[in-house]
């Protein structure tokens, strides 16, 4: 093993983990997982269903586009939704919805039917981040938070790297159809035990008191309603909102378009890739996981917040610069290795962005600016599949798109820097 591996699983040792406020941490885990399954289901199928239903790159961005624009206005109502009713009905609502929608994808035969389709699973997923970063907000002190964040979002690897490993599967024995209605069916089967497990903090009685002090031990935060308008004459919110724009847009590209490079760049089958895949987000998984690690070890050595977490972004910003090499090596796992490089880089970023509401806000105003964050998100991954479709469309050519790929966190972490030099709490005054 080597030297650095052993330091992380020494650091994330069983003891770590006592509390009942990991388990909330697996369900969330199991919730993110899910959401990316039914999400890239479509992604995986995209090659054969381009020839199968006969669209071409621009129809296909614009599939794409129809979940995104959805996610993106549902992230605006999610947050304050989240808030409001409480992530225990929230979430359950969210993912009865995004279950439904992707079953029913197997009844789409035309473009719009398709687009339709991933409107609703847009709408249905555009509660699951911010349920999910209120919930480590209510259930975790913040010196915890990123750590907490960094485990869940392995979920998205996860879920990335069950969908093409099931999909093949059962297209190929049972027709592209029942990946959507399995997948989408066994997705609604988590809602029983978050109904059945999920309480806050404070009313869960399997919480004991000394795990409900440790919980509590930040200064208590006001309990007023935030209407997320209010919200946009902070800084800090945009710091985010801009962090969120410019790269998130990256993972949605790798996510819906890199079984297609796979298969355009190097000629391979629905049948064959599930490991090139494989290999991207697991290598995704560590990079969450490491992110999350990495600015606890800063902490420990006395670094203030601000220095900790900006310190892992540049980190995560400077190596994943080589993906923009990603179109022009000759090898099918160099280019895979590369990418999963970046995914791994993106993951470490995101989980310390993450963060960024939970350490600047109220926890009453974080659903709210997670949901209006993830909104800039899905607005800038619009603008990037409308690019991709067109210059795909245009010339083939993906090297302009893992040019912009590895340039925009350095970027993005200036104008983050520019806003807000220091990670201080927004000074609220809404009473």
């Amino acid at each position: 093993m080597q030297p650095a591996a052993a330091s992380i699983i020494s650091t994330i040792a069983p003891a770590r983990f006592r509390g009942y406020r990991w388990r909330i941490c697996a369900l969330l885990f199991a919730a993110i997982s899910i959401n990316y399954v039914d999400r890239a289901v479509l992604s995986v199928l995209a090659p054969d269903l381009q020839r199968i239903i006969g669209w071409n790159e621009i129809q296909y961005s614009n599939i794409v586009n129809a979940f995104q624009a959805a996610y993106a206005i549902g992230l605006l109502l999610a947050g304050g939704f989240m808030d409001g009713v409480g992530t225990r009905l929230g979430y359950s609502i969210s993912i009865g919805v995004w279950s439904a929608a992707t079953i029913a994808t197997a009844f789409a035969r035309t473009v719009l039917g398709f687009g339709i389709a991933r409107c609703v699973l847009g709408l249905g997923e555009s509660g699951g981040f911010p349920a999910a970063i209120k919930t480590v907000a209510e259930w975790f002190p913040k010196k915890e938070r990123a750590l907490a964040t960094g485990l869940f979002n392995c979920g998205t690897n996860v879920g990335a790297i069950i969908a093409p490993l099931a999909v093949p599967w059962l297209s190929i024995r049972y027709g592209w159809q029942s990946s959507f209605i399995v997948l989408g069916a066994a997705s609604a089967l988590w809602i029983v035990p978050w109904l059945a497990i999920y309480r806050h903090p404070a009313q869960h009685p399997r919480v004991s008191p000394a795990e409900l002090a440790y919980i509590q031990a930040d200064p208590p935060d006001p309990e007023s309603k935030v209407p997320w308008l209010y919200l946009m004459r902070y800084r800090q919110t945009w710091a985010f909102v801009i962090g969120k724009f410019m790269t998130d847009p990256i993972w949605w590209f790798i996510m819906f378009w890199l079984p297609k490079f796979l298969n355009t760049q190097y000629g391979v089958t629905m049948g064959k890739i599930g490991w090139p895949i494989v290999v991207v987000y697991t290598m995704a998984t560590v990079g969450s996981i490491f992110g999350g690690w990495l600015p606890a070890q800063f902490f420990k050595e006395g670094w203030t917040a601000n220095r900790a977490r900006k310190t892992s972004m540049l980190i995560a910003a400077i190596a994943i610069t080589p993906v923009m090499l990603a179109a022009t090596v000759t090898g099918m796992w160099t280019a895979t290795l590369l990418i999963g490089l970046a995914t791994a880089c993106h993951q470490a970023w995101s989980a310390n962005i993450f963060t960024m509401p939970s350490d600047l806000f109220p926890k009453k105003a974080v659903g709210s600016v997670t949901g209006i964050g993830g909104f800039g998100g899905a607005v800038g991954g619009i603008l990037m599949s409308t690019y991709s479709g067109v210059v795909l469309q245009r010339t083939g050519s993906y090297f302009p798109l893992f040019l912009v790929s590895g340039c925009v966190y350095l970027i993005a972490l200036g104008i983050i820097q520019l806003l807000v030099p220091r990670l201080e709490p927004a000074r609220w005054e809404l009473a």
